[in-house]
């Protein structure tokens, strides 16, 4: 199953900020088809509004799990501001 431009930019942008050992994207938004929030509805056409993000990388080493989220999130503030409503993050160092 290929990776719609929305799971693709995210990608993109977590390949380039913290140089992954593993990451998985998985577009939820399926699940969450009809949910109303602030400026219109999700499960629209090709889905694409909540993800499921798992990243493992050295950039997380000595990191607490707040920062390791805030950085994340700082990375794909673009998507968040626009087409991802809901993100859920796993962000993890190679030992854990």
């Amino acid at each position: 199953m290929s990776e719609g431009p929305v799971a693709a930019s995210i990608r993109a942008k977590l390949q380039a900020a913290f140089d992954p050992i593993e990451l998985e994207i998985l577009d939820d938004s399926a699940r969450h088809a009809g949910h109303h929030h602030e400026g219109g509805m999700d499960g629209r056409e090709g889905g694409e509004s909540h993800f499921n993000v798992r990243i493992v990388s050295d950039a997380f080493r000595g990191k607490s799990r707040l920062e390791r989220q805030r950085a994340v999130n700082t990375c794909l503030a673009d998507q968040l501001a626009g087409p991802v409503h809901a993100l859920s993050i796993r962000a993890l160092a190679p030992d854990e």
